[in-house]
């Protein structure tokens, strides 16, 4: 079902979330050490189970680093209660906060949660009064009906001075988002 990455200091805990989530068929990939994870390939994993309190590299500090690579959810398991302690993983990037002694039902429940909200299919899509660009299908829609498309009538030097325009003002306002992708089109870039 998912590979799971299990980042805990103690090697029991580690066997029973292995036990616990291997039930559900999930591949539970253990690490003992928190400070050799940072250079681990993260796209592998659909989820990260993440101690909190670790030596060497705690389990906020080990979130921190790896939050920009990897964009799976992510549940703290730890013994801290402190409300001010779920906030601070909460404001790191993490997804849920489960205290330890968990059970192991709440532990599998939570787990598919997550992962089901992360299968859900997506619609990226900005709307703007009628006007609606999809950006999984990379289409544009004004009042529900679609406008150009390959079929469409309009000269590419038409096209062409409208997006030369664009990156003009956007350009003035100190923003260029609008990269060209040869034989294609435009891209909206960051």
């Amino acid at each position: 079902m998912a590979r799971i990455l299990a980042v805990d200091d103690e090697r029991a805990i580690l066997d029973a979330l292995a036990r616990v989530l291997g039930r559900d068929g999930h591949e539970v990939v253990k690490a003992a050490d928190p400070t050799a994870v940072p250079g681990t390939d993260l796209s592998r994993f659909d989820l990260v189970l993440c101690d909190v309190m670790m030596p060497g590299l705690d389990g906020f500090e080990l979130v921190r680093q790896i939050r920009p690579d990897f964009d799976g959810p992510i549940i703290f398991l730890t013994a801290r209660v402190a409300e001010e302690d779920a906030v601070a993983g909460y404001g790191l990037g993490a997804d849920d906060y489960v205290r330890k002694p968990f059970g192991a039902a709440e532990l599998r429940a939570k787990v598919a949660a997550h992962l089901r909200r992360e299968r859900r299919p997506r619609s990226h899509a900005l709307s703007f009064g009628e006007v609606r660009i999809d950006l999984g299908a990379r289409g544009l829609a004004v009042g529900g009906e679609a406008v150009l498309g390959w079929e469409s009538d309009a000269d590419d030097a038409a096209i062409s001075m409208q997006v030369s325009r664009a990156r003009r003002k956007l350009s003035e306002a100190g923003a260029d988002p609008i990269a060209t992708v040869w034989g294609m089109g435009y891209k909206w870039q960051l």
